[in-house]
């Protein structure tokens, strides 16, 4: 059977992504990641280097995906799927490209965790993500902001002669462009990914990218990888089970066993962890999940992606319950195996201008006898995995289909099967860049690229027709200079602020906000800037102030109770309930909660801001009776602990199942 690649729709329960926040994203989501100067000293020297090479200080210019729930209808989803007479491959462009499912078909195992239905949940960089597949990330450490959002893709012709899939977009977090190349040779029990990550500009960029790969777990699943070491982040609160943003320092720790158990079965761990395993620089790059039987899901690459880490959940009760918040009760649980450029997902790598990274991954089964795969012997174990990888698909192979894969990486995309953004096309457009192989077309630009274009053609940033929150800012080098030299009318003001924020240069982003403020006819966006610069001054008081009066502007202005002026109600009020809470100004903040509107209150979030106004009004039986009424926070966020926070100030009960969601230890 030769290869195929066709379009279908994949029907499963989803939740609608929902809009975007309109808000500008001027800090990340999560606490920076950081380990101690101390700790650091301790370190090899290219990955203290790498840790600290441009960590993520903002999202700019890529918005928070936020506008999500919790239920889910019947939906089709558009798909591609590769297939030859030994696998069958299916892919989701419109969510990142991810690869949904990897079935074998002589032995009909699904080689993947594949999720029944599409839940968002608050865990990329920007929020909106899903679990299960394979995952592309590129940009910062944390998943992708790509996760959810769509990519272009197209045939093209593979190596062997047949088709094979491309995927491509521009990546805005590090301004690059991204080519992802699915090739199924027509013989092979194994899926060839060709990655290319260019820098087309004169300076350098830091790149960041991981393969994570959701894998089955039951107590009898091991997971190995050539090293006897890993790295495991170590938190204020103990070691392993710290969610994003805690690591403090970096531990080394012996593979397989590790305080009393061994680690390479996820479910013997009871917390959540990362172990970043230390792979020799002469070994081959694999690394494998297989169970009772000895058999399942293997993955290996060009030496250029060096990397190999297990994410476990581990089988306490907090990562049993996100677990199934990720997918729906009674549906097995999952690991993560990935592979990376660095050792750790702290670190990112340099790219010089006019450079690229390339390699290329495979994904297959693998059977191994079971006696060796699960014995004593992990040095056994780890050699049965890699002969038996060695046999199905030899390294020097691998080495062999990425020469053969370079050859293609060049050619002009043919038939299109789907479309990703505009944002490509408006770069390749300011820039004049040559990218062969990924071409970002001027018919993609679209309504949110408009005055960028304008301004990149004209110099001036256009006044909008019609009282709208603004759209989504730049802030790239290139375009701050052209915000610079544009008429200062308030709305360039604002981006221009934006972009000077997210350069470090905080002082004058407050004085472009501030000249804004003065001549503009919507004071709410420019003052809600000004409240974040207040907050980070720490200036509490004044930003409670500059929120209250955002607010209030924003209820002035409002035209409708369509998609964007919700969004941005219900963002705009939660953020100046937060403000007005932190001072203690508790009328004022109920005041914001009354002006939401009563179905904006309903939702889980804003019914868990309600318990803490309660509790600040001293209505505490009354903010009880909300937890026991039941709510779920759509965007909770992962390794968040403000349910056992809140709770925690109403009662000495232990917190209910249905709110635990703690990843790591309690606190001694």
């Amino acid at each position: 059977m030769a290869t195929t690649v066709r379009r279908t729709v994949l029907t499963l329960p989803a939740a609608l992504v929902g809009p975007p926040n309109p808000l500008p994203a001027l800090r990340p989501l999560d606490e920076m990641h950081s380990i101690d100067e101390r700790a650091k000293q301790e370190l090899p020297r290219e990955m203290a280097r790498q840790i600290g090479y441009e960590p993520l200080r903002t999202l700019l210019p890529v918005q928070v995906r936020d506008g999500y729930g919790r239920e889910r209808t019947e939906t089709g989803l558009d798909a591609i799927v590769i297939e030859n007479e030994r696998l069958r491959v299916t892919v989701l462009p419109g969510l990142g490209g991810r690869v949904h499912s990897l079935h074998h078909k002589p032995t009909g195992r699904e080689l993947l965790y594949r999720n029944p239905v599409f839940q968002p949940a608050d865990f990329a960089l920007n929020g909106a993500w899903y679990s299960g597949g394979i995952e592309w990330n590129i940009g910062a450490t944390g998943h992708t902001t790509l996760s959810c959002a769509p990519l272009h893709a197209a045939l093209v012709p593979a190596p062997d002669g047949g088709r094979m899939v491309r995927l491509w977009e521009w990546e805005r977090l590090r301004d690059l462009p991204l080519q992802v190349d699915l090739w199924l040779p027509a013989d092979s029990d194994f899926l060839h990914v060709g990655v290319r990550i260019r820098n087309p500009h004169e300076r350098p960029a830091p790149v960041y990218w991981w393969s994570n790969i959701a894998v089955e777990e039951h107590e009898t699943t091991r997971v190995l990888a050539p090293a006897e070491e890993a790295w495991l982040p170590h938190s204020l609160h103990g070691v392993g089970g710290a969610p994003i943003g805690y690591e403090r320092s970096l531990r080394r720790v012996p593979v397989p066993e590790f305080r009393g158990a061994d680690r390479t079965y996820p479910l013997r761990s009871e917390y959540p962890a990362d172990y970043f395993y230390e792979v020799p620089a002469e070994a081959r790059k694999w690394i494998a999940s297989l169970d009772a039987d000895g058999q399942g899901l293997v993955q290996t690459s060009t030496d250029v992606l060096r990397g190999r880490k297990l994410f476990l959940w581990g089988s306490g009760r907090g990562g049993r319950r996100w677990q199934e918040w990720l997918t729906q009760p009674g549906t097995g649980g999952y690991a993560e195996i990935q592979a990376g450029l660095a050792r750790t997902q702290l670190e990112h790598v340099r790219l010089d201008g006019g450079g690229e990274f390339s390699w290329l991954e495979s994904y297959g089964p693998l059977a191994a006898d079971p006696t060796a795969v699960h014995g004593d012997d992990w040095g056994a174990a780890r050699a049965e995995a890699e002969a038996r990888l060695a046999d199905a698909l030899p390294r020097a192979a691998v080495d062999a289909a990425y020469e053969a894969w370079r050859t293609c990486a060049d050619a002009e995309p043919g038939e299109p099967l789907a479309t990703g953004s505009g944002w490509g096309a408006l770069e390749v457009l300011r820039g004049r860049h040559k990218l062969p192989g990924t071409p970002f077309d001027e018919s993609t630009l679209g309504e949110e690229q408009a005055p960028w274009r304008e301004l990149l053609n004209t110099g001036v940033f256009p006044v909008p027709r019609k009282v709208t929150p603004p759209g989504p800012s730049l802030v790239a080098p290139h375009w701050r200079d052209m915000l610079e030299t544009a008429p200062a009318e308030p709305l360039t003001e604002y981006h221009l602020g934006v972009a000077q924020w997210h350069a470090g240069d905080l002082a004058q982003a407050v004085r472009s906000w501030e000249r804004g403020l003065g001549l503009a006819p919507s004071r709410w966006p420019l003052l809600r800037c000004l409240a974040v610069a207040d907050q980070e001054g720490g200036n509490a008081q004044r930003a409670a102030d500059r929120y209250a009066e955002a607010f209030d502007d924003l209820c002035q202005e409002r035209r409708d109770d369509g998609e964007t002026w919700t969004s941005a109600t219900v963002a705009l009020g939660r953020e100046a309930i937060d403000a007005l809470l932190a001072v203690h100004r508790t009328a004022d903040a109920r005041a914001v909660w009354d002006r939401l509107g009563p179905a904006v209150r309903q939702r889980g979030r804003f019914r868990l801001i309600d318990a803490r106004l309660l509790i600040a009004e001293g209505h505490l039986e009354q903010a009880r009776a909300v937890f026991d009424a039941g709510f779920e926070v759509a965007d909770l966020r992962e390794g968040t602990e403000v349910l056992d926070e809140v709770w925690s100030q109403l009662t000495d009960e232990p917190l209910p199942d249905a709110y635990d969601y703690r990843m790591r230890p309690p606190t001694p």
